[in-house]
Order: structure tokens, then sequence, then C-alpha cells
């Protein structure tokens, strides 16, 4: 893995590239952690002609390797059991943490070798959704690109909700929520429609049915293919459009 230097300590990274290199896509983890699923999807948006980065976003609690699921995810008690380990790493990651590193981590991203110049790409998964979001408009002029796909609490009442974000982002959008998620309603995918429209901004913005909270991540009880295959697709379409083609074969 790749090694950031932040301003509060060493965050690894995993780093997927298409041979001929790309624009870049930088990609943030759901709270399971960097791991082989991690990997896998970073490596899918390389093939489609991309140079991805994933960092270790709880690297000031602990490393990689401390935070591997230690059983089964992929049974609801196993996930479930996991997901508790998690909630106070994702407590201590406040937005004034996560914010301090973004730049880092958009200079590591940058300094790969056959990243091409130019704006780049963010995908966030659950958690990570928010981080992608805040990113998007705290650098608007580096940000072409910003999905979220199902992210919770998008849409809150706190002064740093992270759809504030959007007021000063200049991204397009694929927001694929997920069905009856209690931490992101229909009322509150109907707030970020109106927050997209308020900021002049373009984005899909839908309910994806029948998928639950994690739905891409085929080493949970939570994953559903179709749904995943549906988001993928749409974010490399989003990805095609405003960051351009690379070097990719199709999936």
């Amino acid at each position: 893995m790749l090694q950031i230097t932040t301003a509060d300590g060493t965050a690894e990274a995993i780093v997927a590239s298409a041979p001929g290199g790309g624009p870049g896509v930088l990609l943030f983890m759901d709270a399971f952690g960097l791991r082989p699923r991690i990997q896998q999807i970073a490596e899918r948006i390389a093939g489609w002609g991309y140079v991805v980065l994933a960092p270790n976003v709880f690297y000031r609690a602990g490393t990689v390797a401390e935070f591997t699921p230690p059983g089964d995810i992929a049974t609801p008690e196993g996930m479930g059991a996991f997901f508790q380990t998690c909630v106070p790493r994702m407590g201590h990651l406040t937005t004034e943490l996560a914010e301090r590193d973004f730049s880092a981590y958009l200079d590591a991203l940058r300094a790969v070798p056959g990243v091409r110049p130019g704006p780049i790409g963010t995908v966030g998964f659950c958690m990570g959704g928010r981080y992608a979001v805040r990113l998007s408009g705290a650098l608007p002029d580096d940000v072409a690109a910003c999905a979220a796909l199902h992210t919770a609490s998008l849409v809150g009442d706190e002064d740093d909700s992270p759809h504030l974000a959007l007021a000063t982002a200049r991204a397009q959008y694929l927001f694929a929520n997920a069905d009856n998620d209690a931490m992101m309603t229909p009322d509150n995918v109907k707030s970020l429609d109106q927050a997209l429209q308020s900021a002049g901004l373009s984005g899909t913005n839908v309910i994806v049915p029948n998928a639950a909270h994690g739905y891409t991540m085929s080493d949970t009880a939570a994953w559903n293919a179709d749904a995943t295959e549906w988001a993928f697709g749409q974010l490399r379409d989003l990805f095609a459009r405003t960051l351009g083609s690379g070097c990719g074969t199709p999936d």
C-alpha cells in the first residue's frame, strides 16, 4: 500500500491504475475499512481507464491490518457485530479531522504515476459518501464528479450537514440511495434534490429499489448484485462524461 503523510500521521492507501494511466479518482471506503472488497472496487474503476486511490480514513485510530474484519460479515449477525466495533472510529472522525486530510489525499493521488493533470472524480460508499460530498464542496476547482452510493445521513439539521457542501461545489453528482434506509429517508432525498437545484448543479439522485444500505459490498450481508451493477454503470457514465475516458476496457 501507498503511505500518505498527513498533518496527523501516516495513512495507508490502496492504489489501482489502468495500464496507460488516466484521470484520478479518490475513493472513500465504507466503515468496514480497506479490505479485499475495496481493492476489487478500486481495480474495477481503474479498469475503466482511471487511477484510483483509496485511503484509510481511520488511520488515526490504527492500521488497516488492525481493522480487518475478524469474522464472517456475510451474515447479518457477523455484519452487525463488526459494525459495532466501527462506531467509535466513525465518531472520532469529525468533519474537521476528515477535511484536514483532503489536501494530503489529493496530493498523493496526483503524485501517482500516470495520473493525468486536471480535475478528479470522487466516490464514497456508505459513510465514505459523506466525505466525497464534503470534498467536492471544499475543493470545487479540483472535483468534477462526485458519487455517494448507499450513503446515510447526507441530509441533517446540523450546521455542517454534508448536503450543505453542494452550495460551493461545481461537480456533477450521482446519489444512489439505498431503499428503506432509516438515515436517508425519501424526505431526505427530496431535500438533496432541492440542494442540487439551489446550487444549480446537475446530478442523478434516486432511491435504488430493494437495495439495502451497503448494497455494493459483496463481502457483507447487504449485497445486492443487480443494484451493484446498475450503480456501477451509472458511476462509469458519470466519470466518462466529466473526466473523459481513459484506456479502459468494458466490464
